[in-house]
């Protein structure tokens, strides 16, 4: 006979992969004492598309756990990404991201960059779009990758994945904002 477990309901689950920092440091820990390669990457993933998926996938593939930094809705006001940004709120985007079977974990972050947060996540392995160059070294360049100083002077390894091509946000808006949708 096979024994009953209780099973959570699923929204549950996925809100359980959103952390505030204290209980997400613990389950870093615990990541680590397991010998799991921990991959962080970050934005703001307003509209969830094809393109989020694609990226997030290939940065998941990188390392055994994907942890995701979210801008806070004032931390992509800052970032002046125009006037109807976010359009959606902080909670709801961190949310979708956390339905994804592939990411672990999601946590908020209120600074204009995510510099602090990967001070604090430490992971093994920095990932971001290829509109950014991980062998930039001037932190004043335009296509340097935040943080990338401190994920390799820890050993770690910093990576570029391609966009799929099409697939954007922005594009999605002007496609919703144009008089022949």
């Amino acid at each position: 006979m096979v024994p009953y477990v209780h099973k959570l309901p699923a929204l549950e689950v996925v809100k359980s992969k959103i952390y505030d920092r204290e209980p997400l440091s613990k389950l870093l820990a615990t990541w680590r004492f397991k010998d799991q390669k921990i991959v962080f990457t970050n934005g703001c993933f307003d509209i969830l598309h094809r393109g989020h998926i694609d990226y997030l996938a290939k940065a998941a593939d990188a390392g055994g756990k994907l942890v995701v930094g979210v801008n806070t809705d004032a931390s992509v006001k800052q970032q002046n990404k125009g006037a109807s940004r976010p359009l959606q709120d902080e909670q709801t985007r961190a949310l979708m991201l956390a339905s994804l079977h592939f990411v672990d974990a999601v946590i908020l972050f209120d600074d204009k960059t995510p510099e602090n947060l990967i001070s604090f996540i430490q992971p093994d392995v920095l990932v971001k779009g290829a509109d950014y160059d991980a062998n930039e070294t001037d932190p004043a360049g335009k296509k340097y990758i935040v943080g990338s100083d401190k994920v390799r002077a820890r050993g770690g390894e910093v990576r570029t994945i391609e966009f799929l091509e099409g697939f954007s946000t922005t594009a999605i808006e002007n496609k919703i904002k144009s008089p022949s949708f």
